[in-house]
């Protein structure tokens, strides 16, 4: 795997008149995992997608080394195709070779569209997609969410065995998610400021 780093400090951001979280930091070597807890509400997709470059901090800085890969509620798979070819589209851009589909047991759905799998089949087949970028960084948004307890522990053996192999993940999510070693980061989120007297 290609050497990489991912590191965030003093991260800030603001939504709309709203500060989420300040005074975020941390460093990920490789192997390293990040669980990112915390209510809803608190900024944990918000961190995701500043961590990925799709937003901008409102103060502070993110370093990435090695190419990212993002799991989050909209899979990059285009609902039309039936999952084998929208899967295999991406294979030849990313050079993937499918290896995790029958992992995930995505094997009985290769013929149906995209469009009509469930919450917890759309998540399997975009953790598919994601181990098949070859992305040494992960950023998983909720994985967790709408897979039954075999898929959940497939989800997680996936990542461990993405940081064994020297990648580095951060996981949002306000379910417990099981991996030997990983450092936790609670965001707290802060309250409205009181209005002036």
């Amino acid at each position: 795997m290609e050497p990489c780093r991912l590191a965030a400090t003093d991260l800030a951001c603001r939504r709309g008149e709203r500060l989420l979280f300040r005074s975020v930091g941390f460093a990920l070597e490789p192997g390293a995992a990040l669980q990112v807890a915390g209510p809803n509400g608190t900024g944990k997709s918000s961190l995701i997608r500043l961590l990925a470059g799709l937003l901008r901090p409102f103060a502070g800085a993110v370093e990435r080394v090695g190419a990212v890969g993002l799991l989050d509620e909209r899979p990059a798979l285009d609902g039309h195709l039936p999952l084998g070819r929208a899967l295999a589209f991406w294979g030849r851009i990313d050079g993937g070779e499918g290896a995790e589909v029958a992992a995930l047991g995505l094997e009985p759905l290769l013929d149906l569209p995209v469009r009509y799998l469930s919450t917890g089949q759309r998540k399997r087949a975009a953790l598919a997609r994601l181990v098949e970028q070859n992305a040494p960084i992960w950023l998983l948004d909720e994985p967790l969410n709408g897979l039954d307890k075999e898929a959940a522990r497939a989800c997680e053996a996936l990542v461990a065995r993405h940081c064994a192999d020297g990648g580095v993940a951060v996981i949002a999510s306000h379910q417990p998610f099981v991996l030997p070693g990983m450092a936790t980061l609670a965001l707290p989120g802060f309250a409205p400021p009181e209005p002036a007297a």
